[in-house]
């Protein structure tokens, strides 16, 4: 199989980033924005800026009848993962596959059971430093994007075929031949670095250097060590470590995700990381401290937006 269209739903910091990437290698039309036609409106009135850059994408409604796309990504937030999934069906066909660039441990699960396990490669983006601000998306590193397939020590041809895509357009990117170990890794970065950073509403250069944040943050990923462990998932100290040289390469005026929701007075995805954490800590009555603390946190912060 040979990729030619994409279709993207979602224009976060990571949609706008891959959408700009991939429109400036390939001829307009075979890269297509799903958006409904007020959210459409809007961008074409504010526009996107992408480092500066007005970006040109090619936009269709979840309406439209449309040929199949060769490759459909997700770069929505979690909340809104269940609606696109209803909107993108117009882009769906027989060969279509599924990537989905969010955080956390269960989108992937969730676009299955709509379309189908077979459809579906497993993906985690990591290493960029995105930051958007009202239509505007600043980034240093774009990072790269981890995929394989589901069964671990598997290499199917839906995966060659989007390597081969990545190579010829450039994309970062990497395969991975143990994707759910991969999921759960990410996980506890997001868990330990999103909701650190956002309670101290700081940036990257917060837990870079030594301090309380930094050991916040770690002390919440070996919080996530535990549980992986009861799912059958072997994380380590070198994995925390992994990540931690990850982030020391990234912008220190930069901010992951959850600390941008917090700046804006946006809803964040804390049930996404320390609720799920939270969950399972229950559910194995493994004691959580740290993650119990960031989620009273942060939903005391976001409980104040009204007021």
């Amino acid at each position: 199989m040979e990729i030619k269209t994409v279709s993207i739903i979602g224009l976060g910091a990571l949609g706008i980033m891959y959408a700009q990437h991939l429109s400036k290698k390939l001829p307009k039309g075979r890269v297509r924005i799903i958006a409904d036609k007020d959210r459409i409106k809007r961008y074409q009135i504010e526009g996107i800026y992408c480092n500066g850059e007005l970006c040109d994408f090619h936009y269709v409604t979840p309406e439209e009848v449309v040929e199949p796309a060769d490759l459909l990504l997700f770069t929505v937030k979690f909340d809104g993962l269940e609606d696109a999934i209803k909107s993108v069906k117009n882009h769906v066909g027989e060969n279509t596959i599924f990537m989905s660039a969010l955080n956390g441990i269960i989108s992937e699960k969730m676009i299955e059971d709509a379309y189908g396990e077979d459809k579906v490669l497993y993906c985690v983006g990591q290493g960029m430093d995105a930051v958007k601000v009202g239509n505007q998306l600043s980034y240093d590193h774009i990072g790269l994007l981890v995929f394989g397939d589901k069964e671990p020590g598997i290499l199917s041809e839906n995966t060659k075929a989007v390597d081969a895509f990545f190579n010829e357009t450039e994309l970062p990117h990497e395969i991975e031949t143990n994707m759910r170990r991969r999921l759960w890794s990410k996980f506890m970065l997001n868990v330990g670095v999103n909701q650190t950073v956002a309670i101290y509403k700081s940036n990257y250069g917060e837990v870079q250097q030594d301090g309380v944040a930094r050991d916040t943050m770690i002390a919440a990923m070996r919080e996530v060590i535990k549980i992986a462990a009861k799912e059958g998932i072997e994380l380590t100290e070198a994995d925390i470590e992994y990540w931690l040289n990850i982030l020391s390469t990234l912008n220190p005026k930069g901010k992951p995700s959850m600390a941008q929701d917090v700046d804006a007075k946006r809803l964040s995805e804390v049930e996404l990381f320390s609720g799920t954490v939270l969950q399972y800590a229950a559910k194995y009555n493994i004691n959580v401290p740290i993650n119990k603390m960031l989620y009273d946190k942060i939903s005391l912060i976001e409980s104040e937006y009204s007021v």
